[in-house]
């Protein structure tokens, strides 16, 4: 055991909140914590026993996982138990507050799953230094300018506290307590941040303020909802029109809804005067500073991009329920025709080969069973001869993924199998090239090569060393995997982008990632660049290049169930989550600009082709976004929505109840596949054309 930064004490309550179904199998399984009682300082660690039992108190002989906490306040080694229910693990702590140690056992189905949490109580150390960011040292008189301050503990830890700030000389400038400090007149002062006892200090100048006037333009007179407006703002020294350039200006602006019931004109314009609406009607944008101000008025008409979904072709399952799927082009003997492969999820392992040539005629053609509950990832290969299905809750719990030869969809043969160091299961997968990139264990990325299919082998593994670290997804475009890390967010991850003589010099261009690549290959995995998600439940990405910008953003999904994911016989989930658009134009500082959330759903897949997003948003159907232009604020409010379609359905595992899981446009129509009731095929039609369901 390390030796601890500081001294354990005081107590840890155990909490056992063990999750179990009244008609499980495991019902009388139940986890024990020696000690149960312990306390970490940051930096400390301590060694803990943990055991899965029985009723009778007998080691389980069940393999268990062990979480570190989802905020990254401790790490737990190893993630995983013995095959007997046993564990001795060193637990880390590495931020204050109550932090969580989840443990979870291995099962055949997630009905039988056993849970528990142990708390542990970090304490907070003291806080050691306040840094302005950004300061600001002259100000002109009459200005209002913002400071905040950055609260640092003695372990080097970011507090999310704020510090009281005040002036020396009110006279001469006075703050708020949101750190907004307005200069009254020319003459001196010292700010001061204080916190816990603990104190800084800024020199700041007040001067004669030269403004006499702001000068505010804008590119257009009418723009639609959702579409940005950049407004310019000048401040005038003089009549010639010669600027302040340090002159600070804030923008604001009021406006009048085309909708005559009383609800506001809603928008957004960020301090560098960026403005975009999410209501038709006028909008009047103010610019001001040291009291200037000058205002243009523009009007807002609705975005108008609305068209209707039609159903085309449902192929129903009605005994289980249906997981991802994908589409693809036949080969030889089958070129020019269309077929699909869906997972099926908690079932008996199955997945189903689709013909989908006639797309309002789906057939399974055949059926791959192998040993899982859940086949959760179906991938083909570009060139449409293999296809890797993955596998979860095996009954000799050996997880991993199956190779198939998909040469003859009506036909599909076993190659191989591959699970070693798998026992977890593998969630999602991709094929790249000729290596199968494997979510294992919900902890990494492994690499496999299946140049050899029948051969396969690992060659590669990408995974983070930060507190507490999972994975659900890895997406592969042109050499860069795309991984969702939940709480540590989305990392573009380098696994062999474009090789000098295979380089598109346009797209090299476009995509700064690939202008960063070339260190990384399958076997050595080297990370580009990554963005926290806020939510901390990054659960998809999926890269999108604008075109008609030429940004470049990861689009992230993060993915919630407030009331668990825990649909039984009489009852279905409900989820939350949305869409989060992070412009990595720069990606030395990739930023969140812009969200995409339903609010009355959650989100799950989604797929990118052109300047359109097509999502899947569980109960709340598959919705189709425009996505043109630059991105910024709520997109939902701002009428971007193309189409949505709930696909209800009197068929399947829950009647007339949407549960979309995955999208994927094919051509010029649209596939997904619903975890209730099976594949669907839908097409965009015009806005007037009457059709069914929608």
């Amino acid at each position: 055991m390390r030796p601890m930064a500081y001294t354990a004490g005081l107590f840890l309550v155990a909490s056992i909140l063990v999750a179990q179904d009244s008609e499980s199998k495991q019902d009388s399984l139940h986890f024990e914590f020696i000690p149960a009682a312990l306390e970490l300082e940051i930096g400390g660690s301590a060694m803990l026993k943990i055991a899965l039992l029985t009723e009778e108190g007998k080691v389980s002989n069940n393999a268990f996982f062990i979480f570190g906490s989802s905020a990254k306040g401790i790490s737990a080694s190893p993630r995983i138990s013995d095959s007997t229910g046993f564990a001795h693990v060193e637990i880390t702590a590495h931020r204050p507050g109550r932090q969580a140690l989840y443990v979870r056992s291995i099962s055949v189905t997630r009905k039988e799953r056993v849970r528990d949490t142990l708390y542990v109580e970090v304490p907070f150390p003291p806080v050691a230094r306040l840094v302005f960011e950004e300061p600001v040292k002259k100000l002109y008189a009459g200005t209002t300018i913002n400071y905040r301050v950055t609260v640092f503990d003695e372990a080097g830890l970011e507090r999310d506290e704020r510090a009281a700030l005040s002036t020396s000389n009110k006279s001469i400038a006075r703050i708020d307590a949101f750190g907004n400090l307005t200069a009254l007149k020319p003459g001196n002062f010292t700010l001061k941040a204080e916190l816990q006892g603990v104190t800084a200090a800024l020199k700041v100048r007040v001067v004669r303020n030269p403004v006499i006037g702001i000068e505010l333009t804008s590119p257009v007179e009418e723009a639609r909802t959702g579409d940005v407006v950049r407004f310019t703002a000048k401040a005038l020294a003089n009549r010639s029109g010669k600027a302040v350039k340090d002159a600070p200006i804030s923008y604001s602006f009021t406006g009048e809804a085309n909708y005559g019931i009383g609800l506001p004109a809603s928008g957004q314009i960020t301090p560098d005067g960026r403005f975009v609406a999410e209501t038709a009607g006028i909008y009047t944008i103010y610019a001001n500073s040291g009291g200037f101000s000058s205002h243009k008025t523009i009007g807002i008409v609705p975005r108008n991009v609305s068209k209707k979904l039609e159903l085309v072709g449902h192929g129903v399952v009605k005994n289980h329920y249906t997981s991802d799927l994908w589409v693809w082009a036949g080969i030889g003997e089958f070129k020019g025709r269309d077929f699909a492969v869906t997972g099926t999820w908690g079932a008996n392992g199955e997945a189903y080969f689709w013909e989908v040539t006639d797309p309002s005629n789906l057939v399974i053609i055949d059926t791959v069973i192998v040993d899982a509950r859940t086949v959760n990832d179906v991938k083909v290969s570009t060139d449409g001869r293999t296809a890797v299905i993955t596998r979860e809750g095996a009954s000799n719990r050996k997880n991993g993924f199956v190779i198939l030869d998909v040469s003859n969809p009506f036909d599909v043969k076993i190659i191989s199998v591959f699970n070693h160091d798998m026992t977890g299961g593998v969630h999602n997968a991709f094929i790249y090239d000729n290596y199968v990139y494997a979510v294992n264990n919900g902890r990494k990325f492994d690499v496999i090569s299946i140049e050899d299919p029948a051969k396969p082998y690992r060659v590669g593994v990408f995974e983070l060393d930060t507190p507490g670290h999972s994975i659900h997804d890895i997406w592969i475009e042109d050499g860069i995997g795309y991984s969702s890390s939940w709480q540590d967010g989305v990392y573009a991850v380098d696994v062999g982008g474009l090789t000098r003589a295979e380089r598109n010099i346009p797209l090299i261009n476009a995509n700064p990632l690939l202008k960063a690549a070339g260190r990384g290959s399958p076997s050595n995995p080297v990370p580009l660049a990554h963005l926290e998600d806020t939510t901390g439940r990054n659960h998809a990405a999926f890269p999108f290049l604008s075109q008609s910008t030429g940004a470049f953003y990861i689009i992230a999904g993060d993915e919630d169930f407030p009331a668990g994911f825990d649909a039984t016989d009489d009852r279905i989930s409900y989820a939350a989550g949305g869409f989060h658009f992070m412009d990595f134009s720069d990606i030395n500082n990739p930023r969140e600009v812009a969200l995409y959330q339903v609010p009355e759903a959650g989100a799950h897949n989604l797929w990118v082709r052109g300047d359109t997003l097509y999502a899947a948003f569980y109960q709340g159907g598959l919705r189709v976004l425009d996505i043109s232009g630059e991105l910024l604020g709520d997109l939902y409010k701002q009428g971007r929505e193309i189409a949505h379609y709930f696909s209800l359905s009197k068929e399947g595992v829950f009647a007339n109840a949407p549960m979309v899981w995955g999208p994927q446009p094919y051509k010029d129509l649209i596939f997904f596949s619903d975890f209730h009731s099976g594949l669907y095929v839908v097409r965009l039609a015009s806005p007037d054309k009457q059709v069914g369901t929608h």
